[in-house]
C-alpha cells in the first residue's frame, strides 16, 4: 500500500507544528491532520470587527530556549510589555516594576504598598539567584508548591497576596499557587532574562510561522482523527491515511482511540474582551486585581502593546477569569465584570462587550513538572509517538520542545 507520508502528525498545535518543521528540515515527508479549521491549537488569533483577539490572554517569554532557536523573532515583529505590574487594591492603584531594567520604576516600586521594603529586596535577590541558576538545575530541584516556596524564601503574606498570587495566577491559571516550585523558578527566570511579548499581529502569528513550512497537501484541516492502528489513522468521515510513523500531538482531552486519557486535572480560563473609546490606563503593563473573592484576575489593554490589535484605535481590553465560567448567563457575567472593575475604572460601565472565550483545557496540571522526556514517555510503540506540553510543563517552550524531541527521535529511528 502506498503511504500518504513518512510521518502523520495528529494535531496542528505548537507541538505538532514544531515536529513537522523539524522533520521537514530533515527532508522527511509529513501530513498534519487537524480537527479544527486552523493551525495553532490553544494559540490562535481571531479578527473580529477590526480587532485582533487572542484566544486566551497569552504572552511569549522571549528568553524561552526553544522559541529562540525555532522562531524568527524579527519576522514576528514582537512588542513587549514593561516588566512589573499595576496593582489594583482597595485603596489605590500602584506599580511594581523592575528597577534593574527600568530605573524609572524605582520610586513607584519602593512606595508601592503591595509589599514591604524587605519583600522588594528579596525579589531582587531571587532574580539574581535565578539568573545564575541553569534551567537543568531548576528542574532537578525538589518540588513543593509555589506558595510553600515563596514562604520559605521569606516573602510576607502581603506581597504574596498583592503581587505573586494574582500575577502567577494569570500564568498558572490556578489561584492556590499549588503549581510546582520548579515551574515558578523557571518562569521567574524567563521573565528576568527576557521580555514578555506578543507578535504585533497576534499570538496566532507564532503557529502560522511554524506552519509556513508546510505545502497545501501536507496540512488537512477540519478532519478529526477517530482511531489509530498500525500506522493508519481514520478520521470521523471514514477517510484513512497511512504512514511509517504517527505522532499524536493532540491535548489530553482529544487523544484518538485506543490512546484516550481520562484527564481530570487541568486548568480552565475564561477570556473576555471589551472595547472602549478611552483606555482604562496607558501603560504597557498587566493590571492585577488583588481583591479577595474577585472575578477578574488580570487586565491587559492589548492595543497599548501593539496598535495592530485595534484598527480604529479604540481600546481593546482583555480580561482573564480563572476557571470555567461557561455555565453562567453571558449577560450576567458581563455585568458582574463591569460592576467589579468600575471600582477603579468608572468608565467601565460604558465598555462594549466584544467576545468571550471559554477555554476548558487551557493548561495541563503543573503540580509535578519536568523538562526532559524519557523514551518510554514519547514512544507508545515502534510506530506511534506522542508530544505535548502535558508531558513536560504547561508552556509554549515545553510544547515546542516536546515536538522537537519526538521529531528527532523519529529521524534517529529512520536512520537505523
Amino acid at each position: 500500500m502506498d503511504k500518504d507520508a513518512e510521518v502523520i502528525i495528529i494535531g496542528a498545535g505548537l507541538a505538532g507544528l514544531t515536529a513537522a518543521k523539524v522533520l521537514k528540515n530533515a527532508g522527511k515527508s509529513v501530513l498534519v491532520i487537524e480537527a479544527s479549521d486552523g493551525v495553532g491549537g490553544r494559540v490562535r488569533t481571531d479578527e473580529i470587527d477590526g480587532f485582533l483577539l487572542d484566544r486566551g490572554f497569552q504572552v511569549l517569554l522571549t528568553a524561552y530556549p526553544e522559541t529562540k532557536n525555532l522562531l524568527d523573532y524579527k519576522a514576528l515583529d514582537l512588542r513587549s510589555f514593561d516588566s512589573g505590574a499595576l496593582i489594583l487594591d482597595e485603596k489605590e492603584i500602584s506599580k511594581i516594576g523592575d528597577p534593574l531594567r527600568q530605573p524609572t520604576s524605582l520610586i513607584s516600586t519602593l512606595f508601592s504598598k503591595a509589599g514591604t521594603l524587605a519583600d522588594k529586596l528579596r525579589i531582587l535577590k531571587l532574580k539574581l539567584k535565578l539568573n545564575a541558576k541553569s534551567i537543568s538545575d531548576i528542574f532537578a530541584e525538589q518540588e513543593m508548591s509555589t506558595l510553600m516556596y515563596l514562604e520559605k524564601q521569606g516573602f510576607s503574606n502581603l506581597i504574596i497576596n498583592k503581587f505573586f498570587r494574582p500575577f502567577f495566577t494569570g500564568i498558572f491559571l490556578e489561584d492556590k499557587l499549588q503549581t510546582s516550585s520548579r515551574m515558578f523558578e523557571f518562569v521567574f527566570k524567563m521573565f528576568g532574562e527576557g521580555n514578555a511579548a506578543i507578535p504585533a499581529k497576534g499570538m496566532g502569528m507564532i503557529p502560522l510561522q511554524l506552519a509556513s513550512c508546510l505545502a497545501a497537501n501536507e496540512l488537512l484541516l477540519n478532519s478529526k482523527v477517530l482511531t489509530l492502528e498500525s500506522g493508519t489513522v481514520t478520521t470521523t468521515t471514514g477517510q484513512s491515511y497511512t504512514s511509517e510513523f504517527v505522532i499524536i500531538a493532540a491535548d489530553e482531552l482529544n487523544l484518538p482511540f485506543p490512546h484516550q486519557k481520562d484527564a481530570k486535572n487541568f486548568c480552565s480560563v475564561t477570556n473576555v474582551y471589551f472595547t472602549a473609546k478611552n483606555k482604562p490606563y496607558n501603560k504597557p503593563l498587566i493590571a492585577l486585581n488583588t481583591l479577595p473573592g474577585k472575578l477578574v484576575n488580570n487586565i491587559a489593554v492589548m492595543n497599548t502593546i501593539s496598535k495592530d490589535y485595534s484598527k480604529n484605535g479604540q481600546a481593546l481590553i482583555s480580561l482573564s477569569l480563572i476557571g470555567d465560567h461557561s455555565a453562567k448567563d453571558e449577560k450576567l457575567l458581563q455585568q458582574e465584570i463591569l460592576d467589579e472593575l468600575k471600582y477603579w475604572y468608572a468608565d467601565a460601565l460604558n465598555w462594549k462587550h466584544l467576545k468571550t472565550y471559554h477555554i476548558k483545557y487551557a493548561l495541563p496540571n503543573d503540580d509535578k513538572v519536568s523538562n526532559e522526556m524519557a523514551a518510554e514517555d514519547i514512544a507508545l510503540n515502534k510506530q506511534c509517538y506522542r508530544c505535548g506540553d502535558y508531558l513536560l510543563n504547561g508552556s509554549i517552550n515545553a510544547a515546542m520542545k516536546s515536538g522537537r524531541i519526538v521529531a528527532e527521535a523519529i529521524i534517529k529511528s529512520m536512520a537505523k
